[in-house]
Parts: C-alpha cells; structure tokens; sequence
C-alpha cells in the first residue's frame, strides 16, 4: 500500500478541490490496484492507480469510499470479450506547482505498462476529467462516449487505450 503522502496528494489534488471531506481520496479496493507516483524530495506531486475489472463487472464503480459517492457509469467495450482483461486507471492527478514536467505521463505509463505485466490487460478504460482529456488523447488513448457529468465531481468522457 502505498505511503501517506501518496494519499495526501491525491486529497490535495482530486478531492479538496471539490470540498470533500478526508477520506474520501480512498477506495475501497486500493489494496488490490497497482499505484504510481513520482516524488518529489519528501513529497509525492503526482499519482494515479490502475485496477483489473472483474469479469462479471461492466465497469461501473463508487468515485470514492466515503458516503454520497456518485457512481461512475459503465464502459460500453467491456461487453466484447475481446476487450478482457481489462484495467481502469483512476485517481489520476498532479499536484499544480509539478504540472506540465511530464510527470502525469510518467505516471501513466508506469500504469499502463505495470498493468499489462501483472494483469495481461489487453485494454485500459478511464473516466477523464474535461480538461484532462488532451492529456489523455496525447498519451494514444480514444475517446469512446458522449460526454456526461459525474455528480460531485463535474464533466467527464470515458476513454479507451489498446495495449
């Protein structure tokens, strides 16, 4: 699991932002995902986290442990087998002052390539924040829905990556 400060960076990032209380940075299957960060000295400026969809599941998940959690909605791919093993990465984020240092694609590609060793994942999926999504796009992933809007948090698009 990883250290404090990993989880304090994505409170401070994903969650504080947005009003929400400590706690809620966490979820309840951080035991069984794959994490990266990049430190920085003695703190973590960035951090994302990838996770294998189960078989059975359509992707669909709680955005956070805590009460009043909205729910993310389902990826349309997961329904062809093809599309299996399949990870999504969340909780995603970059502390402001590290931003535009390549640290976000570090973090990324440790995911993705960590993902595929240890899942054979044939697929990643993610729900990407409005302005993450030149990010992503940057980085090979697709855009796969129309948009819609995550309550709590705000705007999202659902994206896809062939590994």
């Amino acid at each position: 699991m990883p250290s404090e400060s990993y989880f304090d960076c994505r409170f401070a990032v994903l969650r504080a932002p947005l009003g929400f209380e400590k706690g809620a940075e966490r979820l309840t299957d951080d035991g069984q995902a794959i994490h990266a960060w990049v430190p920085d000295g003695e703190h973590i400026v960035a951090v994302g986290r990838a996770h294998l969809i189960a078989n059975d599941s359509d992707g669909s998940a709680p955005d956070h442990a805590g009460p009043n959690a909205s729910t993310c909605p389902a990826f349309g791919p997961l329904s062809d087998p093809e599309n299996r093993p399949a990870i999504q990465i969340r909780q995603m984020g970059t502390r402001p002052e590290a931003q535009r240092r390549g640290h976000a694609s570090e973090v990324l590609s440790m995911l993705e390539n960590a993902s595929v060793a240890h899942f054979d994942a044939k697929v990643g999926l993610l729900q990407a924040r409005e302005q993450a999504i030149p990010f992503y796009l940057s980085q090979g992933w697709k855009l796969i829905d129309e948009p819609y809007v995550i309550p709590n948090i705000g705007p999202h698009r659902s994206m896809m990556k062939k590994f």
